[in-house]
């Protein structure tokens, strides 16, 4: 009886074992994260995480008709902005010329009454103002809404009362929880992502001629006051190729990780497919993969981290890609080589890079 025992217990936790291994590869299976298809440019435009900003204020660099202030939370790491004002706009004061083709990215964390939604508009503005409290700010913009039930896009014109309207409805933001949004603008094409999804694809969603210079955050008659930070806004879709076999080095701001961490995150999944692609057309290629860190933290724990999230990279690309190994070698340099000043926010996140390395 003890050895049938024994025989049936073996069998339960081999059962179980399969079980949580077949868990634990599904849930790394990327096939639904393909819609991840974007991929952040070599340049970072601009990115604030309201570090510098003391706790209780309204962000140095930001402008609002309301209230706002700068909290840190119990369910997040950093500083976020509470955009805490009834009807209130908040707007960035400097101008940001945007490029044809960028993407934005930012986490965001509606409140448990997040109801009718907030605002993000991207804007023209020939004024040079720095506070812009009307409903269509400049003479012609995109407005996305991030509603509590849907996704909304409404680009327009001003002068001449001109609509381009988008919808979505899946994968909605959850209330008093980190969502990380992604928009990718793209001459007039607009695309949103999140959970995951491509949850807005609209070919034509803005108005022709339309040169964004100006953004800002509108909880006008939305009665819904959200956090936010990391807010980070990058060209989109550096000619991989070209950095890679020409120039022989490509600087990737499109692998993600938590911080701290060293697994990739799925919003990879675009950036890591391009240089694969390369590697699978140029059989003789061999690359470098060298991560990199801001100077936050413990020296030796930098150069430790980006050594690891290196050698995820190299994994992610045998594991997903079926690239050979052999041709890959991987290296961390922590914060010994900064490419600008880790004074800034800014600084920081062109510091934190991934680079690829032809041999």
């Amino acid at each position: 009886m003890k050895i049938l025992y024994l025989i049936f217990t073996l069998i339960g936790i081999l059962f179980v074992s399969n079980t949580i291994y077949s868990q634990e590869n599904n849930s790394v299976q990327l096939v639904s994260f393909s819609n991840y298809d974007f991929v952040p440019g070599d340049q970072v435009l601009f990115y604030e995480d309201f570090s510098q900003d003391n706790i209780g204020d309204l962000p140095m660099l930001w402008v609002s008709n309301g209230s706002g202030e700068v909290k840190t939370l119990n369910i997040a790491e950093g500083k976020w902005f509470h955009m805490n004002g009834e009807d209130a706009v908040y707007c960035y004061t400097k101008s940001i010329e945007f490029p044809a083709n960028f993407i934005m990215e930012f986490d965001f964390i509606p409140d448990a009454d997040y109801a009718d939604g907030s605002i993000l508009t991207f804007y023209q503005e020939t004024e040079n103002r720095e506070l812009n409290d009307e409903l269509f700010p400049g003479t012609k913009g995109l407005h996305v809404i991030i509603g509590s039930e849907s996704w909304e896009t409404r680009g327009y014109d001003n002068e001449n009362d001109e609509w381009l309207e988008g919808l979505g409805k899946k994968a909605t933001v959850d209330r008093e929880n980190v969502n990380h949004i992604i928009i990718w603008v793209q001459n007039r094409r607009v695309r949103i992502y999140h959970k995951g999804e491509k949850v807005v694809d609209m070919g034509t969603n803005i108005i022709a001629g339309t040169k964004f210079n100006r953004f800002r955050f509108s909880g006008w008659d939305r009665a819904s006051l959200p956090f936010i930070s990391n807010i980070k806004i990058t060209s989109a879709s550096p000619d991989t190729r070209s950095k890679l076999l020409t120039e022989g080095k490509l600087i990737s701001y499109g692998i993600y990780f938590d911080s701290g961490k060293d697994e990739v995150k799925p919003e990879s999944y675009g950036s890591i497919k391009e240089i694969a692609n390369v590697l699978k057309e140029n059989p003789g290629l061999k690359i470098e993969i060298t991560g990199h860190t801001d100077s936050d933290g413990n020296d030796a724990a930098n150069l430790d981290l980006s050594k690891r999230r290196a050698d995820s990279v190299k994994n992610y690309l045998v594991s997903q890609f079926q690239i050979d190994a052999s041709r890959m070698q991987t290296d961390g340099k922590g914060e010994t080589i900064p490419i600008e000043n880790n004074a800034t926010p800014q600084g920081k996140a062109k510091n934190r890079r991934v680079e690829f390395v032809k041999l």
